[in-house]
């Protein structure tokens, strides 16, 4: 039963066949490598789309319950490290990116809430979603998709509490700390049922037009390292033989701009290839948690003190957890 639900429901094995069937109908040979670069690209767009339909509608349903004000009062009732893990458990039902995630936590951190509780929601947020919780079961199986989302929240609580320790409140921007006062409390409307079911297929259409490009893009990428780079290459570069792989794809993800569901196809293509696991979840995290954009935006809601110790905490956690997963590979994928 486990192998049906992670081979066919999540993985969608189903479909791949189906596609493989319909390509050789075509007059497509399928066991040449343009024809199953065809077939990988096709199957893995649209599972990953349908996939993105069903989870963003669920999740948006769900975040329709945890408005901000909500949220914020919810973090509000706790304190120390039990608010910074409530933080980043909040992170996993918010926005799919750090760019969505960076009003909230300007919100947050307005409120009046602790440093180390805004920044666990932040690094845990776009790193650690439902979505690419699912997206993650669906391609590397229920270990290594759990393991993911266990240590990118420790990554987020590990964060924000050396964030919070070194008391640097004053690194926050200014317009920020002034208008903390001047926050209005008030109770936002609560949607109906029917509302809530239209805000979410909204969300459904918004997000999907905002990644569709960057799903597109990484699985045109899987597709090329899956069929056309030799896998000595990848192994030598990004396999054991270099035991700097987990800096090197760490250092390749910050500057990207992409999000989980692009970047799966990638990993999924690089480890098939032969590159460690540690190697591929740290690009993953890297991507997702430090994107360029996303360090722009931040740049103008925090000082360059604080952004450059959230940088070098998020890189330092990333590489950590990557090493460990390569020191657990077998376990995982076994």
């Amino acid at each position: 039963m486990q192998d049906f639900i992670q081979n066919q429901i999540f993985g969608m094995r189903w479909l791949n066949a189906l596609i493989g069937r319909v390509l050789a109908v075509c007059g497509l040979d399928t066991t040449s490598r343009p024809g199953a670069g065809i077939q990988f690209f096709i199957y893995d767009v649209i599972k990953i789309t349908i996939l993105l339909f069903i989870l963003i509608f669920i999740i948006s349903y769900i975040q329709s319950y945890f408005p901000p004000e909500k949220s914020r009062r919810i973090m509000g009732r706790f304190k120390g490290l039990g608010a910074r893990c409530v933080g980043a458990l909040l992170g996993t039902v918010t926005p799919f990116c750090s760019c969505s995630s960076i009003p909230i936590f300007m919100g947050f951190t307005q409120a009046g809430l602790p440093l180390g509780v805004t920044f666990s929601f932040l690094i845990s947020s776009p790193m650690v979603d439902l979505g690419s919780l699912v997206l993650l079961m669906s391609i590397f199986g229920w270990k290594i998709a759990t393991a993911y989302v266990v240590t990118g929240l420790v990554i987020a609580v590990a964060g924000g509490t050396v964030i919070e320790h070194l008391h640097m409140e004053g690194e926050v921007a200014d317009f920020i700390n002034n208008s903390k006062a001047a926050t209005p409390e008030y109770e936002a409307e609560v949607p109906t049922q029917k509302e809530r079911l239209r805000d979410s297929l909204d969300a459904v259409l918004s997000t999907l037009k905002k990644v569709f490009f960057y799903i597109i893009a990484g699985v045109a990428i899987g597709s090329v390292i899956h069929n056309w780079i030799p896998e000595n290459w990848i192994v030598t570069v990004l396999g054991d033989k270099n035991p700097f792989g987990v800096i090197l794809s760490t250092v390749c993800g910050v500057p990207m701009y992409a999000d989980i569901f692009g970047c799966i196809p990638i990993a999924e293509s690089l480890l098939a290839k032969g590159a460690l696991l540690g190697v591929v979840l740290s690009f993953l995290m890297a991507v997702t948690t430090l994107s360029l954009p996303s360090m722009i935006m931040l740049s103008k809601a925090i000082k360059p003190k604080l952004l450059t110790v959230f940088i070098v905490i998020c890189i330092a956690g990333i590489i950590i957890v990557g090493y460990l997963f390569n020191l657990v590979q077998g376990f995982l994928i076994a």
